[in-house]
């Protein structure tokens, strides 16, 4: 499937589209190839800009005493999208890296006005976006404090069990906080309880 058909089918499975309204999606789009180790933002830049991943992956990590901390993972179809997105005053904490080759649509808050303005139900099209890839965010955040470790990669293999052929292991742990013997620890217990 061509890249703007995947972001048009993605909008349409939202809310049905005219032919208007894909076609104005589609002229609008703007798609970017970013190679394995590339950056899209780092921390201490303005983040200005929304990416839609039309393939690859993108790891979201901090910096914490010169330690990375795996924070997120953006694949095929999802939204990276930051808070500091919208209040552009205010320097990227994070940094999004390419984990594979990835191909982008990118988007910033012109081209949007500009489209809502053509077609004002694309504004409640893209509240509903936000809201969804913000929930996924905090819900996220809730399991890193509620659950354990365990539970947490539990989770992540059944919510999302292509990361285990995508990721390197030692990505993995610091995403549900172990490091990477304790993550080999996990998977032998794991394993042995399906045995």
């Amino acid at each position: 499937m061509k890249a703007e058909n995947k972001f048009i089918d993605y909008f349409s499975r939202i809310s049905s589209l005219s032919k208007e309204e894909a076609e104005a999606i589609a002229e609008s789009m703007q798609t970017k190839k970013f190679k394995k180790g590339d950056f899209l933002i780092k921390e201490g830049q303005f983040l200005t800009k929304t990416y839609f991943i039309l393939e690859g992956c993108v790891r979201e990590y901090i910096l914490t005493e010169g330690e990375e901390k795996t924070t997120n993972f953006f694949t095929e179809e999802q939204w990276a999208i930051s808070i500091n997105t919208f209040t552009p005053q205010n320097a990227a904490k994070h940094n999004w890296i390419c984990v594979e080759d990835t191909m982008v649509v990118e988007g910033d808050e012109q081209q949007g006005q500009a489209l809502f303005k053509r077609f004002p139900r694309f504004e409640t099209i893209s509240r509903t976006i936000m809201e969804a890839a913000f929930a996924d965010q905090k819900e996220a955040l809730a399991s890193y404090y509620t659950d354990s470790p365990e539970q947490r990669y539990l989770k992540l293999m059944k919510s999302r069990p292509d990361l285990f052929q995508r990721i390197p292991q030692y990505h993995l742990a610091s995403y549900i906080g172990v490091k990477p013997e304790s993550l080999s620890r996990i998977r032998k217990r794991i394993a042995s309880e399906l045995n």
